[in-house]
């Protein structure tokens, strides 16, 4: 069995768990990058009962860029299932890493004002 040296095997750690790391991608940069946005509806109960607010919404972007998944980070939980359901709609140009299409995670906010 051979033997690598301690620092080629580190190098060979750090690779790895460099190819394996996602690339988070800011709000502004995902807008940029998006080819196809789907506005979430806003619920008529929500709006009926004036119910407003900000839902941040945390993506998993796929190396084709499409969406993967998606998450409420924050918000109302009557506004936070109309704006995931839109998210995994979305499209995006593919995000790389080192020339590479790599998953990205990306953080995107919406408003709903009645």
């Amino acid at each position: 069995m051979t033997r690598l040296p301690l620092f080629a095997t580190l190098a060979v750690c750090a690779t790895a768990l460099s190819l394996m790391a996602d690339v988070r991608v800011g709000a502004t940069d995902a807008i940029k990058a998006a080819t196809s946005k789907v506005q979430p509806q806003y619920p008529a109960v929500a709006r009926q009962m004036k119910i407003a607010g900000h839902v941040e919404i945390e993506a998993v972007v796929g190396t084709d860029g499409s969406v993967a998944s998606a998450k409420a980070l924050s918000g109302n939980p009557m506004l936070t299932q109309p704006a995931i359901s839109a998210v995994e709609k979305w499209k995006f140009t593919p995000f790389t890493a080192n020339g590479e299409p790599t998953k990205a995670i990306v953080t995107l906010g919406f408003d709903f004002r009645p």
